[in-house]
């Protein structure tokens, strides 16, 4: 045996410098399952795509002569373990304060066997100390953040898949291998997966192909309408990230030769700018460890957040009476995804307009998304929250209404993932309490029966929000038009 190669969101064959640096010779591919490690246990969608991650992956390294070998137990003893004789361990680094410390306990403990080391990025298109530059720190807006990131010279370029690899036997005194199924990750009582089996495709050859389709239709409109929740308008590659299931190296050369071939530039460079604030939160997280649990703004620490148990619950299930936020609420439970503009309506309806704490948002996501990751998940919920890095300011508050006319204008987002308001005209589905009641009675709507009706009132909700932001010296700009008179502050 020549190396080992320690994955963990790294699920894929192309682009993976660690298996790439272990292909010459015989090597052990081997995950190491321990969600204390990462700090966080993981959420019940991430979980589900997990499990189904790992079996494609298992695959994979098959189809080319690998193996993978699946552990339970803490990485700093099984690594050792399995180390001995070895020329080295690889693996691509991680970026959370618990998962750092696990890769220092690991190459420590190596280090004192005489077994090198050799990490890898493999989640980022740079670093994030590689923009600690001239003593400048890295920059806390995404602008000049995303700007230095490119102006640092090109990223590196993708790499193939190695053709072959040589499966190491496993050695005599090695922990025990567990199989997939015994790590509990599927749901079982109830399995509540359906929705996400139908949608989602797990693995390095799912990922393959969402990006293909993503360049072949949706790529050329993608500026115009990526804020347009029905229909593939686009990638959904979030969870494929996430799982390292393909590469940010590899998604942003894609784009970058699409524009090559003829794609409009400027629909080219905003998709490749959202890549820009994956790499923004993680720089933020790299900074701040208790991103999830801390505010990046020290006065948010004063904020006066409301405890409504009901609006919470109601929020969660997607039964507030505002059909946009109820629409997405359901999306997110059925298929394990929100999609991006209705992330930041629901979010804001929840921190603004209820007044809950942003973190109760982000459990949620964290336990509902397959794509929920230890820096997108916090840090763009503080950013709609206005406590964080680059924060939208307090005062724009997400009119869920006028969101709802402007970016799904014929109600096709919400007829299918609130059924029961499916038989509303255009002038009444997003917002059934003014519908008249002949409308409300031709669709088969009751509110307050088959359909709630709304939990709070916007202009009440609005104004509790500017003025507890107020309590904690910010300024509620009353030069801001109310959101109901004008589109551009309601987002």
């Amino acid at each position: 045996m020549n190396s080992v190669v320690w994955l963990r969101n790294d699920f894929r064959l192309d682009d993976q410098p660690a298996i790439s640096a272990a292909a010459a010779g015989p090597a052990l591919f081997v995950y190491i399952h321990d969600e204390s490690a990462a700090g966080r246990p993981l959420g019940g969608a991430s979980r589900w795509w997990l499990d189904k991650s790992l079996r494609a992956f298992g695959e994979r390294l098959h189809g080319v002569g690998g193996r993978l070998d699946v552990v339970a137990g803490d990485a700093a003893q099984v690594l050792p373990a399995l180390a001995h004789g070895a020329d080295f361990v690889a693996f691509t680094r991680a970026y959370s304060a618990a998962e750092r410390a696990t890769e220092r306990r690991v190459v420590e403990g190596l280090k004192a066997m005489g077994v090198a080391t050799r990490s890898f990025n493999g989640q980022l298109l740079r670093e994030p100390w590689e923009l600690e530059r001239d003593g400048a720190a890295i920059p806390k807006v995404f602008t000049p953040f995303w700007r230095r990131l490119r102006e640092a010279g090109p990223f590196d370029a993708p790499t193939p898949a190695p053709h072959r690899l040589h499966a190491a036997a496993w050695p005599t005194h090695a922990p025990s291998r567990v199989e997939i199924d015994a790590l509990g990750l599927h749901p079982r009582k109830p399995d509540w997966s359906a929705g996400l089996a139908e949608m989602w495709t797990p693995g390095e050859a799912g990922a393959k192909a969402r990006l293909r389709r993503f360049l072949d239709e949706a790529l050329a409109d993608y500026a115009d309408r990526r804020d347009i929740p029905a229909g593939a308008t686009t990638s959904q590659l979030s969870p494929h990230l996430r799982f390292g299931e393909i590469s940010a190296r590899r998604v942003f050369a894609a784009a970058e030769s699409a524009g090559e071939r003829g794609a409009p530039r400027r629909d080219v460079e905003k998709f490749q700018a959202e890549l820009g604030w994956r790499e923004f939160s993680y720089s933020l997280l790299y900074r701040q460890p208790e991103l999830a649990s801390k505010n990046w703004s020290p006065r948010f620490d004063a904020f006066p957040w409301r405890r409504d148990d009901d609006g919470l619950e109601a929020w969660r299930r997607g039964r507030t009476g505002y059909p946009i936020v109820d629409a997405g609420m359901r999306q997110l439970w059925t298929t394990g995804f929100l999609h991006n503009r209705v992330r930041m309506i629901v979010a804001s309806f929840l921190t603004k307009h209820l007044g809950v704490d942003w973190r109760e948002g982000e459990s949620w996501f964290w336990d509902t998304l397959c794509d929920a990751d230890e820096a997108n998940n916090p840090a763009s919920w503080q950013w709609v929250a206005g406590s964080g890095a680059d924060a939208a300011p307090y005062f724009r508050v997400f009119n869920p209404v006028l969101q709802s006319e402007k970016f799904d204008p014929d109600g096709a987002y919400i007829r299918r993932f609130a059924p029961e308001l499916a038989k509303l005209d255009a002038r009444a589905i997003h917002a059934p309490w003014r519908a008249p009641d002949l409308s409300l009675i031709s669709a088969g709507v009751r509110l307050g029966a088959n359909y709630p009706r709304p939990v709070v009132d916007l202009d009440e909700g609005r104004n509790r929000a500017l003025s507890a932001f107020a309590q904690i010296g910010g300024e509620a700009d009353q030069r801001i038009p109310h959101p109901r008179k004008t589109m551009k502050n309601s987002g």
